[in-house]
């Protein structure tokens, strides 16, 4: 039978929310779960077992939004879950971005127990992808995750208080085919990197392998700054030490990031990072430099910068930038070196070529490298080639068969549409991204430069339909 977990039991926790999730002292590990790419949608899903006993279920990876969250309804069965019982100051500590109480007939679970009058913790999971809200229960449960090391592959670590929101059916339009809820990676409380570093005592850091093929599998690994070992041709690489470092800023206003707008202003949750100018096949894009910058406007802050963002399938620029951008490309494209026409494009790209007169290497599609200049150490470029630039866009029926430019506009930057470039999931297939919380730091490197995959780390998708 369910129960609730009171507020007197966690009395410390107003002070101290790393508490929560009762540290394991002697156990020292990198956990993993392996990462897809749904072909639908081309976003990325992260697998892990939940509930009692452990079932095997996968979640929409998402880098953005506050807590995680998971389908509650009368399918959901587990001996070891329990609710949250409701005081709106623990609530709101708790992680779920604001104080809000709820009830047992929200979360739609089969509890035969539930009393309507017993208040508990609630919250707004939203879609980060068709920006739905939602309102449900707060609810506690497993999670359990492989570790990494070899010898004990096959052993689960279990989170006993792993704490997310329930959410309806309704939330799961749009998203990856076959999730059942949502992994959050951001800097929140809860989300699961947090969760993770709080419960097990390891460092708040994770890195993330994207796939670059609906037929491979990358990973996640938690709780360790590696190493981060893929295997080719009867050898073990440690990828770790072939990461590039570059700051990660908090954009200090958080404010639109949500459907919801939470009080007092809170810094954004999403990671940022510094670029200073982009250059095209060597040219350098003319960009407005107060764009690349956060900047205020009336009553509201950190509009501009860039961003990384796991929930839109392509790179979002700000009007000015799409236009400067794409208008290089084209030039630099139709230079003697690839000797491109561009063609009719297709929606939603404004730039395509025939993909009979595009080459294709390892790389990808031979066409203008685009290179993001990073500030912090200097010298640090992300290089953006074919295989991470561009789209293949076909139809059958119509015998259509391009290469797209894989950006999108993403109108004037403002209030409604904050963040100035978005680098979106075209742009992370392929590349290892290990994202330090703790040090405020991004490592990243291009497997595509090494010959290897994200399907060479060798994790298996337990939870794959």
């Amino acid at each position: 039978m369910p129960h609730s977990l009171s507020l007197w039991s966690f009395t410390f926790l107003l002070f101290f929310l790393t508490f929560f999730f009762l540290p394991i002292p002697t156990l020292q590990t990198t956990l993993i779960s392996p990462v897809s790419k749904d072909k639908s949608t081309n976003l990325f899903t992260l697998s892990a077992y939940l509930k009692t006993p452990l079932q095997p279920t996968k979640l929409f990876l998402d880098l953005a939004f506050l807590f995680p969250w998971t389908l509650c309804d009368s399918k959901y069965k587990s001996s070891s879950y329990r609710y949250v019982d409701c005081d709106l100051t623990f609530c709101y500590y708790l992680g779920f971005g604001g104080p809000q109480c709820s009830n047992c007939t929200e979360a739609g679970l089969p509890d035969p127990n539930c009393i309507i009058e017993n208040r508990i913790c609630g919250a707004y999971p939203e879609n980060s992808v068709t920006r739905v809200l939602d309102f449900d229960a707060a609810l506690i449960d497993t999670l359990a995750l492989p570790g990494a090391d070899v010898s004990t592959k096959n052993r689960l670590v279990s989170l006993s208080n792993y704490t997310f929101s329930c959410a309806h059916p309704s939330l799961l339009n749009g998203l990856p085919k076959g999730v059942t809820g949502l992994a959050s990676l951001s800097r929140y409380n809860l989300s699961i990197p947090n969760q993770i570093s709080s419960a097990l005592s390891v460092p708040n850091t994770f890195a993330v392998c994207f796939p670059g093929s609906s037929k491979s599998t990358g990973v996640a690994f938690f709780g360790s700054r590696g190493p981060y070992h893929a295997f080719s041709q009867n050898s073990k690489i440690d990828l770790s030490k072939s990461l590039i470092y570059t700051p990660l800023l908090v954009n200090p206003d958080g404010y639109g990031d949500t459907v919801l707008s939470y009080s007092g202003n809170p810094p954004s949750y999403e990671y940022f990072i510094n670029l200073t100018s982009i250059r095209i096949n060597g040219q350098n894009v003319p960009i407005n430099a107060s764009l690349l910058d956060f900047r205020s406007e009336g009553f509201f802050h950190g509009i501009g910068g860039t961003k990384f963002s796991s929930n839109t399938p392509y790179g979002h620029l700000e009007s000015s930038i799409y236009k400067a951008f794409t208008k290089l490309f084209v030039k630099e494209a139709a230079s003697s070196r690839f000797n491109l026409t561009a063609s009719s494009p297709a929606k939603p790209f404004s730039v395509c070529y025939a993909a009979k007169s595009v080459k294709v290497t390892r790389l990808g599609p031979v066409v203008p490298t685009i290179d993001l200049e990073l500030g912090g150490k200097k010298g640090v470029v992300w290089r953006i080639v074919g295989a991470n630039s561009m789209v293949r866009v076909k139809n059958k029926k119509s015998k259509l068969d391009l290469w797209c430019l894989g950006f999108v506009d993403n109108g004037v930057s403002g209030v409604n549409n904050k963040t100035s470039i978005v680098i979106g999931a075209k742009q992370l297939e392929e590349n290892l991204m290990q994202f330090d919380v703790e040090s405020n730091k991004l490592g990243f490197t291009s497997l595509l430069n090494s010959s290897l995959k994200c399907d060479h780390f060798n994790v298996t998708d337990f939870a794959k339909n």
